[in-house]
């Protein structure tokens, strides 16, 4: 469970990402953060692992005090929280197993690390991720060779071998054509539905968030100024999620 106790997030500059926001994020839910470039989606997203600090209020992921967290706490949190962007964040040069098996590097030791040398049960569980996703045939192809949908694919692959309890997706399918974007989002809800992750996802495609998400936050200057079914999603809502203003710059 996500929980957002009154949270603000002030930037250096002065610049307000956001404003005194409370909601709660169930396990097992799949939630799409929707609203204007710049109205503060991203900052929600990166301040349930901490990637940004709140500046006041409080923020609890399973009962932890996200603020209260550093060091090998902090690193061990983040652990069960993956992450997705937009730009795919892959080694392209190397094969797409080495880059999903870099989800174990963390937990393993420094002579591991050096000698690339993976335990015969890290393998397994990276070809099992890779299975989930639809790509197993590509694990030893070199990332470059894909397609941007098979790169996404190989960085949630990567995720899932994290054991992740949650899942944040930041603009996921920002930079893929629409039916490779769908073809993603679709791999989303099967790792939603069938894996029981919780998905927190950021998306400028308002039809996408609709089609596949559960529930919908909408955000604009910071505020959710709508949080509730997508089913309950209409043209009024729309019009108060997109209202003509000029919004907060918002950090990435």
């Amino acid at each position: 469970m996500i929980e957002f106790d009154h949270v603000s997030k002030v930037y250096a500059n002065g610049t307000v990402g956001l404003d005194d926001v409370t909601l709660t994020i169930q396990d097992g839910e799949f939630v799409a953060i929707i609203g204007r470039s710049g109205a503060g989606k991203s900052t929600l997203l990166r301040t349930v692992n901490r990637m940004h600090q709140i500046t006041s209020g409080k923020l609890t992921v399973n009962g932890t005090d996200v603020s209260a967290l550093s060091g090998k706490r902090l690193r061990k949190f983040r652990r069960g929280i993956g992450m997705v962007f937009q730009s795919f964040n892959l080694v392209t040069r190397t094969s797409v197993i080495k880059n999903v098996l870099s989800a174990c590097v963390p937990d393993m030791p420094f002579w591991r690390v050096l000698l690339g040398a993976f335990r015969k049960e890290d393998k397994i569980k990276a070809l099992e991720s890779l299975e989930k996703v639809g790509i197993l045939d590509k694990a030893y192809v070199r990332a470059d060779q894909l397609s941007g949908g098979q790169q996404q694919r190989v960085a949630l692959a990567r995720t899932l071998t994290q054991d992740p309890r949650i899942i944040l997706a930041d603009e996921p399918v920002a930079a893929l054509d629409p039916v490779t974007a769908r073809q993603v989002m679709q791999d989303f809800v099967r790792i939603n539905q069938e894996m029981g992750i919780s998905i927190l996802l950021n998306i400028h495609h308002v039809e996408l968030a609709l089609e596949y998400a559960d529930r919908i936050i909408g955000i604009r200057s910071g505020r959710i100024v709508y949080d509730g079914p997508s089913a309950n999603v209409d043209q009024a809502v729309l019009d108060t999620i997109y209202a003509d203003e000029t919004p907060a710059e918002e950090a990435v």
